[in-house]
């Protein structure tokens, strides 16, 4: 062994320092003990941080019942439907309702693959070893995205409701799927690099790429099913009366001038009896005479031979387009108060690259807080994996307490996290609710994930404010909620970064 190759090495008497220090230590063996035993995030679960971030919520949007994504990288584009059905159910008074992620997936794929050969075709020249190919190509068609990648497609397709086109074995384990979509992908861009390099012209490619998306359709259309291009939707609207239901209607006891009950706190005006002593009220005798016939009377919404596009203009009262995605990365070469595209990220190659305009932590705060006090959920994204138990629905770092486990502190701050790539945001949530303290600030965000609701507390997530201040990168927001320095810089010329300087992964 060369002096060298000895000074880089583990040293033997080093190994015995280290175990003679590890077993010194009473709290070494009970941390190993537990570790090894219950797993890492088990034995570092503090049940004081747990206790410290109790489920309620001053402000709690009322949302439908939990989706999941299952085993696929969908968090996007489910996130994104989260908060464009919290705004269909309210608008048309629904009990529930869930838009088709499958019908979004299929037009994905498709979009990604024409991306893909598009890109390709722009890229002829360059070594399949140079950065920038290898950033075109690593994920020809995968999961991951983010809001404006969903918004193109919704643009484009429009939308439907689940009904119109339900999960499939490959929508809910898209591993397989993908994996030969992508093979495939690549097997079309070898061939147009060769027969360019042959001589073949752009016109000649392009023809070819155009035969090739037709087995890629094949593929989508086999492992998905085909998107109908119009459908039947039916809803019942929500009884008006179902809120009151289960609640007895108590009239004030004491009479007015008249000799009559005041009113009636069902909500009603009360027409009782008029005596001072009254116990029932009868405001809803008229109805009650009436017979039950089991029918369901609720109104109805119906629509036959709807189209995808048709449904979201008429059904979703938002505009995908309204919203922007602020980021809060503390770079210095990403300086604040600025408006980057990122080359290369869209999906659907006529709409254009992603965009986000980056914000100092205060006002990206203001933004997420004034939109959800004005009722309206955010899409947001964050790195999942840190100091996150994701069983049990916490984002905290002092709930998972690693640092008391290893007996090591983790100082890294956000700058760093990015910079490093130790925590770039990877996956897609929403934000339907925010505690806030005696001072107005907050202190805990309630989180709606799309993993099941098995998953957290009946699908949902408890995050503390500090672990929102470090790990939560991206929130998109409606313009209305920007203030007027953010709004102007939506109108200047964005600064371009190359695919592989974005702050963020595609979203899975």
């Amino acid at each position: 062994m060369t002096a060298n190759a000895s000074a880089r090495a583990i040293k033997p008497e080093l190994l015995r320092t280290y175990t003679e220090d590890f077993n010194k230590d009473r709290a070494n063996l009970i941390a190993a003990d537990a570790a090894v035993s219950a797993g890492v995030l088990k034995a570092a679960t503090d049940y004081r941080g747990v206790r410290a971030l109790p489920r309620d919520f001053s402000i709690e949007l009322k949302q439908g019942s939990i989706t999941n994504q299952e085993r696929s990288g969908r968090c996007w584009m489910f996130a994104s439907l989260n908060t464009l059905r919290y705004e269909l159910m309210h608008r048309w008074n629904l009990e529930d309702f869930e838009f088709s992620e499958t019908y979004l997936f299929f037009w994905d794929a498709m979009e990604k693959s024409n991306t893909y050969l598009e890109n390709v075709l722009r890229t002829l020249d360059e070594a399949t070893d140079s950065r920038l190919f290898e950033a075109i190509n690593e994920s020809p068609a995968d999961d991951g995205g983010w809001w404006q990648m969903f918004a193109a497609l919704v643009n484009k397709y429009g939308l439907v409701p689940k009904s119109a086109y339900p999960e499939s074995e490959n929508s809910r384990n898209s591993d397989d799927f993908k994996q030969y979509l992508n093979s495939k992908l690549r097997e079309f861009a070898a061939e147009l690099r060769r027969r360019s390099a042959a001589g073949a012209g752009e016109d000649e490619l392009r023809t070819l790429k155009d035969e090739y998306m037709g087995t890629v359709y094949r593929i989508c259309a086999v492992s998905l099913g085909e998107p109908a291009e119009k459908f039947d939707f039916f809803a019942r609207t929500k009884d008006d009366d179902e809120d009151k239901k289960d609640e007895a209607c108590k009239c004030k006891a004491e009479a007015d001038a008249d000799g009559k009950a005041e009113s009636c706190k069902c909500g009603e005006s009360c027409k009782c009896e008029g005596k001072s002593d009254a116990k029932a009220c009868k405001c809803d005798k008229d109805k009650s005479d009436k017979p039950k016939t089991g029918k369901d009377e609720r109104p109805q919404i119906r629509e036959i031979g709807i189209t995808p596009l048709e449904f979201y203009k008429k059904y979703v009262p938002v505009d995908v387009n309204d919203f922007v995605t602020l980021a809060n990365a503390p770079l210095k070469n990403r300086p604040f108060n600025q408006r980057y595209r990122i080359r290369f990220s869209a999906n659907v190659a006529e709409a254009g690259d992603m965009e986000f305009v980056n914000v100092p932590l205060d006002v990206f705060k203001k933004a997420a807080l004034d939109q959800l006090t004005a009722g309206h959920p955010i899409w947001f994204a964050c790195d999942c994996t840190q100091f996150a138990l994701r069983k049990d629905g916490f984002f905290d770092q002092s709930v998972v307490r690693v640092d008391q486990l290893f007996g090591t502190e983790f100082t890294g701050d956000k700058a760093h996290g990015l910079e490093y790539g130790d925590s770039p945001s990877n996956h897609a949530m929403t934000f339907t609710g925010v505690n806030l303290d005696e001072d107005g600030k907050p202190n805990r965000w309630k989180v709606e994930n799309s993993w099941g609701k098995d998953a957290g507390k009946d699908g949902y997530y408890v995050m503390s404010d500090a672990w929102f201040d470090r790990y939560v990168t991206e929130l998109i927001i409606r313009k209305e909620y920007l203030d007027d320095a953010t709004r102007a810089l939506l109108t200047t010329e964005p600064v371009e970064l190359d695919p592989w300087q974005p702050l963020t992964r595609r979203c899975r």
